[in-house]
């Protein structure tokens, strides 16, 4: 019954998915391609100074990221400082500098790593105009960094990659917002939360008193999954019944989650005007997560080790009203993109279940990755797949009609020694340096090797701006807040530094004829080489520190 619940689940949301991603991949093509602005777009332009027309290079892009992003910690980091003397703050006081550094730099990055609980500590206000902003201008930015990309491959010996402030603007108005708006009527429907009510003290039937927190909930929810930001307005995140009521909103939010992640690959197949190309990215996508459901699937639906086994499925840590089934599919869609919400607790999967829950990330959530984040993370990996090919095959490599040089590849290798390099030094220096190690000890609930996998899992999610996490760690130390956070920090902007770099590349480059030595990147060889370089990739780099289990006794 677990099996036919999923598959069944699996093929509705396929469904769902086939026939919006065609839809809403076309319309942002349209979006980003459109020299047309609408009056509010207008209004915005003059009030920031910016000419819409004005190209950017790929310095200019990257320096109007960079300032954007920073005002936007500054200002974040601000209001969680300044919480007592703003309205709707709830009697709740300032908090303290290391999770306000913490959470700043983590909305930002659309990380939304949460190292405190956020009905106790943030007010609505905040919530609002902190939280729920950087859930959509940072999804935005993803959004056009991928864009970005796509220029780089479309033009034709140019020195610009487009506008940032038109890009950013334009994602944020005709995309998300439209989309969230629509999102949140549903979820409230559905019977998620939406008011302004503090805490409502009532007496329960037994006699006992409770206290009943309120808020806005339904429009932040609906950004948090559409943007795979991922941070919960309740410290249940989407396990909690005020943000996710029912089976159904349940499989709304896996939907959200991953509707713009992969309608992006039609978006970047329309743009560069051969939709094959987008369906050779969007089919490695679907690949990768395919397997990697069905085997976390398998591994959870046995309960091997589990007390739970004798009911035929290991239930602890499970969301009860959704069921296993919607369990794993939610836990596989949420670490496949870089969202991190969770309506399960990744920490109680079984060995092998959580274990995916940590491959998904260490892949570079490129299947369907985070918004934008995906695409342009799929687009380097092809990059490297077609420079293996040439150098097998012995031809210059090509990709869309640009020649793959030194400088391209040096910057596709330098995007994917990022992230491990952040993970691998995170951990390393965790347990190297002794009163750091000490530090962490006290930190974790489970010590030996599943303490060891919480440890390696908290720095995975950091880097790669996903989010979630294995629950025993308590990240709320001095040293876990600032290194965390510093994972953050570069694992979002170093990345997407190296990704202009590269689109300025690529732009610069007249494109080359079609020959018959040209290696096809439309069908279904060139998938299975994506899939197989994403494969090798992260094998390679990852393996070391995944055979560490027999020494964590010693470390941990």
């Amino acid at each position: 019954m677990t099996w036919i619940c999923f598959l069944a689940g699996l093929a509705l949301l396929a469904i769902a998915l086939g026939i919006a991603q065609h839809h809403l991949g076309t319309y942002m093509a349209r979006v980003f391609t459109s020299d047309k602005d609408t009056r509010v777009e207008t209004w915005c332009y003059r009030v920031m100074g910016v000419n819409p027309r004005a190209g950017q290079t790929w310095k200019s892009y990257a320096r109007a990221v960079l300032a954007f992003s920073f005002c936007g910690v500054v200002f974040l980091y601000a209001l969680q400082r300044l919480q007592p003397w703003l309205p709707w703050s709830l009697g709740k006081g300032s908090v303290n500098p290391a999770v306000s550094f913490n959470t700043a730099i983590s909305f930002v990055t659309n990380t939304n790593w949460q190292a405190y609980s956020p009905e106790a500590t943030l007010g609505h206000f905040v919530q609002l105009a902190g939280l729920c902003v950087q859930n959509f201008v940072s999804a935005a930015t993803g959004i056009a960094i991928a864009v970005a990309l796509i220029r780089g491959f479309v033009g034709h010996g140019e020195h610009t990659i487009g506008n940032f402030w038109v890009d950013l603007t334009r994602c944020t108005l005709r995309i998300l917002m439209l989309i969230a708006a629509v999102a949140a009527f549903l979820l409230i429907a559905g019977g998620a939360v939406q008011n302004f009510t503090g805490f409502l003290h009532v007496t329960g039937v037994a006699g006992g008193n409770q206290v009943i927190p309120g808020g806005p909930v339904a429009s932040q929810e609906a950004i948090k999954e559409l943007g795979t930001n991922g941070g919960g307005f309740f410290n249940g995140n989407s396990s909690h019944p005020f943000e996710n009521p029912q089976p159904w909103t349940n499989m709304l939010e896996i939907f959200l989650i991953l509707l713009i992640p992969f309608s992006l690959p039609r978006t970047f197949g329309k743009m560069v005007e051969d939709v094959r190309q987008g369906r050779a990215i969007l089919a490695a996508m679907v690949v990768l997560f395919t397997v990697n459901l069905c085997a976390m699937a398998a591994a959870e639906f046995s309960g091997h080790g589990t007390a739970a086994r004798l009911a035929g499925a290991a239930m602890e840590g499970k969301e009860q009203r959704f069921g296993l089934a919607q369990s794993v599919l939610f836990a596989n869609s949420t670490t496949m993109t870089s969202t991190g919400a969770v309506d399960s607790m990744h920490d109680s999967f079984t060995a092998i279940g959580g274990m995916f829950t940590l491959l998904n990330m260490m892949l570079g959530e490129i299947s369907p990755g985070g918004v934008g984040s995906g695409l342009y993370g799929m687009l380097v990996i092809a990059v490297i797949a077609v420079f293996i090919a040439g150098l097998l095959v012995g031809r210059t490599p090509e990709y869309l009609g640009k020649k793959i040089g030194p400088r391209e590849m040096k910057l596709s290798a330098l995007y994917i020694l990022v992230m491990p390099t952040l993970v691998l030094c995170g951990v390393a220096l965790s347990l190297a340096v002794p009163g750091l190690r000490s530090s962490v000890n006290t930190s974790i609930a489970n010590p030996g090797e599943h303490g060891l996998s919480e440890l390696v899992y908290a720095f995975t999610s950091a880097a790669n701006n996903n989010g979630s996490a294995f629950a025993g760690l308590d990240a709320s130390t001095n040293w876990l807040c600032a290194a965390l956070g510093a994972a953050m920090l570069l694992g979002r902007f170093v990345p997407i530094i190296l990704i202009l770099a590269l689109s300025g590349a690529l732009v610069e480059r007249e494109p080359v004829p079609v020959t018959a030595g040209t290696l096809p990147t439309h069908n279904a060889l060139f998938t299975t080489l994506i899939v197989f370089t994403a494969i090798l990739v992260t094998a390679l780099v990852f393996f070391p520190v995944l055979t560490l289990g027999p020494l964590a006794e010693g470390l941990i």
